[in-house]
């Protein structure tokens, strides 16, 4: 049994014709869509080319107020940090004390300690600049030798002490 589909009274079968413009509409739109996204694009950006990323809402002023909470956050954060947080030996720490760091006065609180490899072997002393906005850590910086410089450290004994 087969069944044979009429048009339905009033209805127009398509024609040759219709499909041409419809093709020559759909083509159309999307070469106009191609021509339109680098104008979206470009007010996207827009202005604020100065701004910088950041995961802290940093307001840009000078007086930033002292991590008063800077041995917990540092533990907390070197736990997750280090591969292996047990077995850090000689662990020392200074203070923080305001630095100028990407043109912007921060304080700065820097680390040394020997940390233990994946593969059970330790490397040498690291030394690690640990940087602070509106009084919360924001980032660890390896290349510290700058930041660093003339800081008087003393026995961090907390960071050897971690466990996973």
């Amino acid at each position: 049994m087969s069944v044979v589909l009429l048009p339905a009274e009033g209805l127009e079968t398509a024609q040759e014709g219709h499909w041409d413009v419809n093709l020559q509409l759909g083509i159309s739109a999307r070469c106009l869509a191609l021509l339109l996204l680098p104008v979206a694009l470009a007010a996207c950006a827009g202005s604020q080319d100065t701004r910088s990323i950041s995961f802290t809402d940093d307001r840009g002023v000078s007086d930033q107020p002292y991590p008063g909470n800077h041995r917990a956050e540092i533990l907390a954060f070197m736990r997750t940090y280090l591969n292996n947080p047990v077995g850090v030996r000689d662990a020392a720490m200074a203070e923080p004390v305001q630095r100028t760091v990407g043109g912007r006065l921060r304080y700065v609180s820097c680390l040394r300690y020997v940390a233990r490899e994946a593969d059970g072997t330790t490397r040498g002393v690291g030394e690690r600049a640990v940087i602070y906005v509106d009084g919360r850590l924001d980032r660890l910086t390896e290349n510290a030798s700058e930041l660093c410089a003339g800081s008087a450290y003393a026995p961090f004994p907390e960071l050897e002490k971690l466990t996973r």
